[in-house]
């Protein structure tokens, strides 16, 4: 056997099993994306940083293709659906490249108009990150933008405000149509509450309607949404082209209450639950009932109604009040407004014979 059957030496043998764990360390190294296994997930919300045309844009060609690009990759059915014109104009496809999404136009825009592109925040990147308060941004196809602005924060009671639309409408025109999105111009705001409608014609006068879209589903249902009017006209002259520091406050009618409360039981019955009844007044078959906790404390998550309070021992653990054989406090009555937060709602067991 020569030299050559015999194979590499040692020192040869040692070279190459070297180069084939460096060659494997590149090629993991190469393969990997994004954070290594078991390492901490995304939680960055997504954000628009860029767009076609740019925002305060003006002589925007009537044929133009609009475009947004995110921070990062999105779930293109969700994120793509989110993003829309206001006045509407009917998109005929919505292409993605990347990070960047392209609206090719059914029609072509109307001469001298400005339009809001509005990005929902419904949209979300591909690890189910959605965009807080969501985004928007404003252009026109005239020769300059039109200088009125109506700004101000909106205080939400029973909801949060992030990406509630204000619409805006000219005073002298018809009321809104909550299906046609009919308005004049439109504004989006942000997570801490404040908005700017843009591009409004000077002079003017204008109404504002707030839409809180709390289904998410970007049309007004009365069952489940918010659709309030704000009881000032607007007039913008070119004196005085903006109305700002307004300070709107919005309530939602359905935001549950709280009421909270301890029960007093001084009887030093053991058996049985101590439970703590709230019957509304619309409609007395609907009966809630929590329990009290070791020391009596209890909480109630109501509706907006008016209330018949009542703390009871179940001693046969049925969850319904026996006025013969359960000791019970005297009733008492509560008002739950919206988003209440009624504290100290004191209950006291007494003996049977005393109670209601």
């Amino acid at each position: 056997m020569n030299a050559r059957d015999r194979g590499p030496g040692p020192v040869v043998r040692g070279r190459r099993a070297v180069a084939l764990a460096a060659a494997l360390l590149v090629a993991a190294g190469c393969a990997r994306k994004g954070p290594p296994t078991g390492g901490p997930p995304d939680i960055t919300p997504p954000a628009v940083v860029s767009s076609i045309p740019d925002t305060f844009a003006a002589g925007v060609a009537t044929d133009a293709r609009i475009s947004v690009t995110f921070s990062e990759g999105m779930e293109p059915r969700a994120s793509g659906d989110a993003v829309s014109l206001a006045p509407p104009v009917a998109i005929k496809e919505r292409r993605w490249n990347g990070r960047t999404l392209t609206l090719e136009l059914a029609d072509t825009l109307a001469r001298d108009r400005t339009y809001t592109v509005i990005v929902a925040p419904t949209a979300r990147d591909r690890h189910g990150n959605t965009m807080p308060g969501g985004s928007s941004f404003v252009f026109t196809t005239g020769a300059q933008m039109a200088p009125g602005s109506i700004s101000g924060t909106i205080e939400g009671v029973g909801f949060l405000t992030e990406g509630t639309y204000v619409w805006c409408y000219d005073a002298n025109g018809p009321g809104p149509d909550s299906t046609a999105r009919d308005f004049d111009a439109i504004g989006l705001t942000r997570s801490d509450g404040r908005f700017r409608v843009l591009g409004l014609a000077v002079p003017g006068s204008y109404r504002v309607w707030i839409f809180a879209d709390l289904n998410g589903n970007r049309s007004f249902e009365p069952q489940a949404d918010i659709l309030v009017p704000v009881d000032t006209t607007f007039a913008l002259t070119a004196e005085a082209p903006e109305a700002s520091g307004l300070r709107l406050k919005v309530t939602n009618p359905r935001a549950t209450g709280k009421v909270k409360g301890t029960v007093r039981d001084t009887l030093g019955i053991t058996q049985g639950d101590l439970l703590v009844s709230a019957i509304p007044a619309n409609d007395t078959t609907q009966v809630l009932i929590t329990q009290a906790g070791a020391r009596g404390v209890y909480e109630l998550a109501l509706i907006p109604d008016y209330y018949r309070l009542q703390a009871f021992r179940d001693l046969d653990k049925n969850r319904k009040y026996d006025p013969v054989r359960e000791p019970a406090s005297k009733p008492i009555q509560v008002t739950v407004t919206p988003a209440a937060n009624l504290q100290d709602i004191d209950l006291v067991l007494l003996p049977l014979g005393r109670g209601p």
